[in-house]
């Protein structure tokens, strides 16, 4: 770390809060982990804190010249909310006030809930994301699509549930759904008779003393407020959350999080343990933090299975109890070992994920990383281009703001870091790549080590580019509109002056080249959008293509 960061004093807590006796360390594994990412800019500043039996410890890192991160700083933590709504639902069941088998329509009179045939969606569909409800609902139309969540209110939930045919039976099979979670907080806020933010506080953050946590900002949370960056390291806006409160609005403090860890792992220790893959539980723990973390459903494929938002899976042949999250700006882990004696909370206020350091500090043993370096831009555009790795396979890498971002056909998109001039290493998976370049000193190929395997790729002669043609901005105007896309994305379409713009829910604003009628690019990311009419000529859905993959989008009415 050098001189390079600033390491905040210790904040030891024992499980009542007061200083502990022997507070736990970071191992070297993991603090270079964070030190690399935050001096390279990759995560403006990070809070990580550690529970090792009784006794835990807060530890802030930030840049030198910037106020260092401690145990009270507030950072939005997303996805890790569905634990709370999770909690809520446990405690509504040990309370008798339901049942994991009550149907969510017996919450929401008034409602239409979808059903499959005559098998309705109870409420431990929607905490194991096995509802058969998409991702997100196709009338999300943000009028800000860098607060997307904030304008959805009940009118639309109420109005898309209604319209909105199962393509499959509930309790089947896993699906990650921000609108199924989302739906249980309202479902349980609205028998309460309690908007969401005040069924939580009544329940959870005041008996835990978390004055910290909660939707709104208070004066005093607002102070401490991490302000946001998106993957690139520009400002990002916070996101606000109306009826989908319950999937993804909370902030909380490093200091507030543990205590709300500490209560999970003295309840629950082992409360994960004994339920096979796949097996429900027969007879829920009557204790609601232990309920919270009992597995009920499988969670996709392998070992991963998940309770009330919970997941649990073998990670270094631990059993492991889990959640992460990310908003515009943010990103969040909450872990903990299933017998109860190591926690962790990182927290960052970048939106990058920060799972791979949580699973460092959760459990020994992490392979140690490569030590990243910095290299200039011009060194970095040497690298851009598309290298044949096998018949119809093609590696796309393009310099991005903290390296290289590379992308196999048909694949997502994967960080490259560099170790040396010419040598980069992946941390999304464990590969390497080696640059190779001719007597003349220019790139020529790359290597691609993975698997105990190298593979040898040719650099591909540069496609031809292709002009823009000018449209004013009444013609552009006509592509304008938010596309809610097949795998439940919503993409909004702007203009500023002459300007065409795409913004993805959650994502950076792209400038889009339009090379001619009905076509917008954006080449730095391989994506192309051909947009489609109607029988009158008008726009009304859009073909979006990138690394080979096509997803059709519909133009959503205006709201």
């Amino acid at each position: 770390m050098g001189n390079k960061f600033i390491l905040s004093g210790l904040l030891c807590l024992a499980a009542s809060a007061a200083v502990a006796g022997a507070a736990p360390q970071l191992d070297a594994n993991v603090r270079e982990m964070i030190a690399s990412r935050v001096d390279n800019g990759e995560l403006a500043s990070v809070v990580i804190g550690l529970v090792d039996g009784g006794d835990s410890a807060v530890f802030g890192f930030g840049k030198v010249g910037a106020a260092a991160p401690d145990a009270a700083t507030v950072y939005e933590i997303g996805s890790v909310s569905k634990t709370f709504t999770g909690l809520l639902l446990a405690k509504a069941v040990a309370a008798g006030a339901v049942k994991l088998d009550t149907p969510v329509a017996a919450l929401l009179p008034g409602y239409t809930i979808p059903t499959w045939r005559e098998r309705q969606i109870t409420l431990l569909d929607l905490a194991t994301q096995t509802s058969g409800l998409p991702r997100l609902p196709s009338n999300l139309a943000p009028k800000q699509a860098d607060n997307p969540y904030a304008d959805y209110d009940a009118a639309r939930l109420k109005t898309f549930l209604q319209g909105y045919q199962l393509t499959r039976q509930p309790g089947k099979s896993y699906e990650y759904s921000n609108l199924g979670v989302g739906l249980l907080g309202y479902a349980l806020a609205t028998q309460a008779k309690l908007s969401y933010a005040e069924l939580l506080r009544e329940q959870i953050t005041a008996p835990l003393g978390m004055a910290a946590t909660g939707l709104a900002l208070t004066p005093a949370m607002r102070a401490k407020l991490a302000p946001g960056h998106d993957a690139d390291g520009k400002p990002a806006a916070n996101w606000d959350m109306d009826a989908l409160a319950g999937a993804g609005a909370l902030r909380s403090s490093g200091e507030d999080m543990l205590r709300y860890l500490q209560a999970m792992m003295r309840a629950g220790a082992g409360a994960g343990a004994g339920v096979g893959a796949g097996e429900q539980s027969k007879q829920p723990a009557a204790q609601p933090f232990a309920l919270a973390q009992q597995a009920q459903r499988r969670a996709g494929e392998g070992d991963v299975r998940i309770g009330l938002a919970w997941h649990m899976n073998p990670l270094r042949g631990t059993a492991v109890v889990w959640h992460n999250g990310m908003t515009g700006g943010y990103a969040s882990f909450v872990g903990f070992t299933a017998d109860g004696k190591r926690g962790v909370v990182v927290l960052s206020n970048s939106a990058v994920s920060v799972d791979g350091i949580g699973q460092a500090a959760l459990v020994a043993g992490a392979p140690v990383e490569a030590k990243q370096i910095a290299l200039p831009p011009e060194t970095l555009a040497d690298y851009s281009g598309r290298y044949a790795l096998q018949p119809g396979l093609v590696l796309t890498v393009r310099p991005s703001a903290h390296g290289l971002s590379t992308q196999a056909t048909g694949q997502q998109a994967l960080a490259a870091f560099a170790s040396a001039r010419d040598e980069f290493f992946l941390r999304a998976i464990d590969a390497q790549l080696s640059f190779q370049r001719d007597a003349a000193g220019v790139v020529r190929g790359v290597v691609l080590h993975q698997h105990g395997q190298s593979i040898a790729a040719k650099k591909l002669p540069p496609e031809p580019a292709r002009p823009a043609i000018r449209l004013g901005a009444e013609a552009l105007r006509q592509y304008v509109g938010n596309y809610m896309l097949e795998m439940g994305l919503a993409v909004a379409i702007t203009v500023e002056g002459e300007q065409l713009y795409g913004q993805a829910t959650g994502q950076a604003r792209l400038p889009l080249l339009v090379p001619a009628l009905d076509e917008a690019l954006y080449a730095p990311a391989d994506i192309s959008i051909r947009f489609r009419r109607d029988g009158q000529g008008k726009v009304n859905g859009l073909l979006l293509r990138q690394a080979g993959n096509d997803v059709k989008g519909e133009l959503l009415a205006p709201q």
